[in-house]
């Protein structure tokens, strides 16, 4: 009886992974990957987000940021405007579908006037630093995805081999030299990120270009045939001078600056005879321990109330967009007691 009841529950497992709406999604989003003629056939009625060199479209909607969808109607007319064709269409990448099946395309427009479409939209291009941070997280990931593919494409129109033009396919998942039948994917660097503790304070510090008071967790990229648990060892040898004892793994982060990274968060226990550190000032301006206190209140600040009457700034953290925040939001409950959230 109890093989019955086994062989039904698999049964049942099987039905509904092959019929749940996330395997039907990722199912589709192949097929416009792997069939060119799907694809093109989805761009007629999709949904466009917009690009001006690399710089995402948005509209302030009261106090917040939204990042509109175009339908491919408006988005033949604001082509027509410009006295483009359709054609144009086909340099848009895609980038996800809704759980209903209606595909999402990011499409560069930077070689049209930039003032004209944000007069004609009623918005503004703004630079994806600024716009990370002002729309919610789901968008913001959105962002990152759809400028990492589109710097891709742009950074890879010739062979390496060969130096003739590459090809992209309709969905921007890949180009191809026909020349030498090589096909390239994109791709992303792996860089670890991380929070160094001592047991009762962790170890934050900041480059000169940060903005002011800001500091954030250690991070580095990975050296080639270099596993994670390595990178993170070195980078803490590198770059403040201290030994992790222990590590483990917390999070990823597809980050898209300075181009597209995959951020491994990690946290790391430094011995307790070696806590001195003795920071690389070719890396950074400044690295120091910070106390639970300190990290509570700096985690309530914005970078507007840091600045004090006398020019100084007090210390902030990146926000909750970044998984730097994630790590010393982890370090704080765990100096709390409090069970951390699980994604």
């Amino acid at each position: 009886m109890a093989a019955i009841y086994r062989a039904a529950y698999r049964r049942a497992a099987l039905f509904y992974r092959s019929h749940s709406t996330y395997v039907r999604k990722m199912r589709y989003l192949n097929k416009l990957k792997e069939d060119d003629s799907l694809c093109r056939q989805a761009q007629t009625s999709g949904t466009f987000y917009i690009f001006h060199n690399l710089s995402p479209f948005l509209q302030k909607v009261g106090k917040k940021y939204l990042i509109p969808q175009l339908s491919a109607a408006e988005m033949k007319r604001i082509l027509e405007k410009f006295k483009e064709t359709e054609q144009w269409i086909e340099k848009s990448v895609l980038i996800g579908c809704s759980d209903e099946h209606v595909p999402h395309f990011a499409l560069d427009l930077g070689a049209l006037e930039r003032s004209v479409i944000e007069v004609e939209l009623e918005g503004s291009f703004t630079d994806l630093r600024k716009a990370f941070f002002v729309v919610d997280e789901k968008d913001s990931s959105l962002l990152a995805s759809a400028q990492g593919l589109l710097r891709w494409h742009d950074s890879h129109q010739y062979c390496s081999k060969t130096g003739q033009p590459t090809q992209k396919n309709v969905a921007g998942s890949k180009r191809v030299c026909h020349a030498s039948g090589i096909t390239y994917y994109p791709q992303m660097s792996p860089v670890v990120i991380i929070l160094v503790s001592d047991g009762s304070r962790c170890l934050l510090a900041r480059q000169a270009s940060f903005p002011q008071g800001m500091y954030t967790a250690l991070s580095g990229f990975c050296d080639v045939g270099e596993a994670v648990e390595e990178a993170v060892r070195r980078e803490v040898a590198e770059e403040v001078g201290l030994e992790a004892e222990s590590l483990w793994y917390s999070a990823s982060q597809h980050w898209p600056f300075p181009s597209s990274c995959l951020m491994i968060a990690c946290h790391a226990l430094v011995r307790r005879q070696q806590l001195e550190i003795s920071m690389n000032s070719l890396e950074l301006e400044e690295a120091r321990w910070f106390g639970l206190e300190e990290i509570m209140e700096g985690l309530k600040r914005e970078p507007k109330s840091a600045k004090q009457d006398n020019g100084s700034y007090l210390p902030w953290f990146p926000p909750k967009q970044a998984i730097a925040h994630k790590l010393i939001d982890e370090w704080v409950k765990q100096q709390t007691s409090q069970p951390t959230q699980v994604l």
